[in-house]
């Protein structure tokens, strides 16, 4: 068991152990690997070390469009159907097992049990919180979720959710390693359903089925409204600095003092829809439409390279704000 005061390691992190070798298992080693770790992954499926290969090649194009990536031995990505064996040497753990809590409980008690008391694991998983993975037999203190957004390796969010076992030098440890990485974690010190993101992605989407229902948009155009409207903005700043924006010279003091009520009275105007069969059948016929026949494989193409475009953008505006202010 971890004991009190263990100085879990951050910046000597030179080894990474991935559990699961599925997409975001993938995502995740391709993303470490560009940043020169060592990377030895886990994974039951007979065929997972082709598979992996095959997503992180993918994945490593991606990033390589991002910035130049310095050349890895190939030696460098590990892959075994032996957990021992992929723990061995490891620096810090990322578990991507299927969502299923007592796959991971059993899964995460392994880990705790054949790594040392001063390496943290982090899960990527949306659905679970820290205290339900935590309950099964593991070492809690040094168990943290470490949920990405996705695709892993491109988008820089992970949400570090400690739980009431966790020990908050283990969540420190976590954020300042992501950070160091290039990533922008964020520390959530409170458990919660879907953690941030996802609670903020249900309540738009929520009200986005809601809009459908009540035939007041198609689906097309409520997404053509996010896409070319608010979504933009997003890409720039959060909710918060958006509407202290809004407010003009006053910020979010005068925002609000004068449309405060505006905004409680369309708080009080959204719907909670239900995913009724006919509802249901409204969304797909809807997505289907506006997909035009593409593929999903073509349409997360798009995606991905769309998103390779705004990080350039983002991250070059980021490198002007650094510049300033060294200046």
């Amino acid at each position: 068991m971890t004991e009190a005061g263990t100085v879990f390691r951050s910046e000597a992190i030179g080894t990474v152990a991935i559990i699961g070798a599925g997409l975001i298992g993938g995502g995740w080693a391709a993303f470490f690997l560009s940043r020169g770790l060592k990377v030895r992954v886990y994974d039951v499926d007979p065929d997972g070390g082709a598979k992996l290969q095959k997503v992180v090649a993918t994945a490593l194009a991606d990033l390589e469009q991002l910035s130049p990536i310095a050349s890895f031995e190939t030696e460098n990505l590990f892959f075994s159907h032996d957990l021992q064996t992929v723990l061995e040497g490891c620096d810090y753990v990322q578990e991507n097992a299927p969502e299923k809590l007592d796959l991971k409980q059993a899964l995460l008690k392994q880990v705790t049990d054949l790594t040392p008391a001063d390496v943290v694991v982090g899960s990527s998983t949306s659905s679970f919180q820290p205290s339900e993975l935590q309950d099964g037999g593991a070492d809690a203190r040094r168990i943290v979720v470490a949920h990405p957004f996705n695709p892993p390796h491109l988008l820089p969010l992970v949400e570090i959710v400690a739980g009431p076992a966790s020990d908050p030098a283990a969540q420190e440890a976590a954020y300042r390693f992501f950070e160091r990485l290039g990533k922008a974690p964020i520390r959530i010190t409170r458990e919660a359903a879907g953690h941030v993101a996802n609670r903020m992605t249900a309540a738009l989407w929520r009200e986005a089925v809601n809009i459908v229902a009540q035939g007041i948009a198609s689906v097309e155009d409520v997404d053509r409204a996010i896409r070319f409207g608010p979504g933009l903005r997003w890409a720039v700043d959060g909710p918060h600095m958006l509407y202290h924006l809004g407010g003009g010279e006053g910020g979010i003091a005068h925002y609000l003092k004068h449309l405060g009520p505006a905004q409680e009275a369309r708080w009080r105007s959204l719907g909670t829809p239900s995913l009724t069969a006919d509802v249901q059948r409204q969304l797909v016929e809807g997505v289907m439409a506006e997909a035009a026949g593409r593929s999903i494989g073509e349409l997360g193409a798009r995606r991905d390279r769309l998103l390779i475009s705004l990080l350039k953008t983002l991250d070059a505006d980021g490198g002007a704000r650094k510049k300033e202010a060294a200046e």
